[in-house]
């Protein structure tokens, strides 16, 4: 068989495109009716649990040489277009641009939702309970730094719920008008990330002062007037502020990253692989919190994370933050919560959500 020339897999590819765009056209007309379905029932036009449910049929479909992550990727993109053709959608997120938050919330949502940049944790919540923005995007725990307290606090008095969550691989790089480290007297960035990049600041560089931020984007900014300063922030900073790339990845964990909640008004279905957080209190005693949680020890429940945070309205008193694997739907699950409220003081159901990726 004669082997095919440059232009006959040209011409093929430009086929097998006319296809594709067809198919994408016709999932998008697809989408529009399932839209108008939901909005007569006054349903939620976002579903975590159909995405998660799409993403493993998808790659389970995939027989390569394309990579799962890739199909991933494209397909967040579709679905990201099929949502915006359905109903638009604003997206709160703690900015601004460019910020990791920002970057999660792309990843989460596409590039085809309404994007909301706020200034602060509680103001994406404010958002998003004034129903100025569909969903909201805030981090919750980093990998190196522990959980973010500020969107613990959060949840005591709010009435949204997760609906979903996603993990971010946070890559930070030192920028700077300079060439060289030479002559970098100050730092600046976000204490979280000062924290994430403690040993290499020691080791590197250790003369220059370091200054807080509010942000890495905000930190690039300033970086950008002074020639004596440098900021660490992500490499997609460097090129809107005109900034050199001094050290990629300085990060002291080479798994560093950072979780992030997708908060709103609407509760999730199952999935088949979900997590379900909750938080209590309870009356300080000795072993009280091993008495709580040994009810989700008996009925095989795994806990995956224990939080505390002092209610900061009582001396003494504190919330605790558990996450758990399985669907608050589930039989185990329900029974549990319902040994769990006995004994506490308030209890409440976060939210149960799809696992991240």
């Amino acid at each position: 068989m004669k082997a095919k020339k440059l232009e006959d897999h040209r011409k093929e590819i430009d086929k097998i495109d006319s296809k594709i765009i067809a198919l994408i056209n016709a999932r998008g007309k697809a989408s529009c009716g399932i839209g108008q379905i939901k909005k007569k029932r006054n349903q939620p036009i976002y579903s975590p649990d159909r995405e998660s449910h799409i993403y493993k049929k998808v790659t389970s479909k995939n027989k390569g040489p394309i990579l799962d992550r890739s199909i991933e990727a494209v397909y967040r993109e579709i679905m990201s277009a099929c949502l915006s053709l359905e109903q638009p959608i604003t997206v709160a997120y703690l900015g601004p641009e460019l910020t990791f938050t920002h970057q999660a919330s792309i990843k989460k949502f596409g590039s085809s939702v309404n994007y909301l940049s706020c200034d602060s944790i509680s103001e994406v919540f404010n958002e998003v309970e004034r129903e100025n923005a569909d969903y909201g995007v805030v981090p919750i725990e980093n990998s190196t730094e522990g959980a973010i307290s500020h969107t613990l606090d959060m949840f005591v008095d709010s009435s949204l719920m997760i609906c979903s969550e996603v993990f971010y691989a946070i890559r930070h790089s030192l920028l700077c008008k300079r060439s060289n480290m030479k002559g970098i007297k100050r730092i600046y960035s976000n204490p979280h990330v000062f924290g994430q990049c403690r040993n290499w600041i020691e080791k590197n560089i250790p003369q220059a002062k370091l200054w807080e931020a509010s942000s890495t984007v905000k930190a690039a900014e300033i970086a950008a007037r002074h020639a004596d300063a440098a900021c660490i922030a992500g490499q997609v900073a460097a090129k809107r502020y005109k900034l050199k790339v001094l050290a990629r990845s300085i990060e002291d964990s080479s798994d560093n990253t950072t979780r992030f909640l997708i908060i709103g008004k609407h509760a999730s279905k199952p999935s088949g692989s979900d997590k379900t957080s909750v938080m209590f209190s309870v009356k300080d005693r000795p072993g009280i919190l091993h008495d709580m949680l040994n009810a989700f020890k008996k009925k095989g429940i795994n806990l995956t994370k224990i939080e505390s945070r002092p209610s900061k309205k009582k001396l003494w008193k504190y919330y605790f933050f558990v996450d758990m694997e399985g669907h608050r739907d589930n039989v185990k699950i329900k029974n549990a919560l319902k040994d769990l409220e006995k004994k506490c003081h308030f209890m409440k159901v976060l939210g149960s959500y799809p696992k991240g990726i």
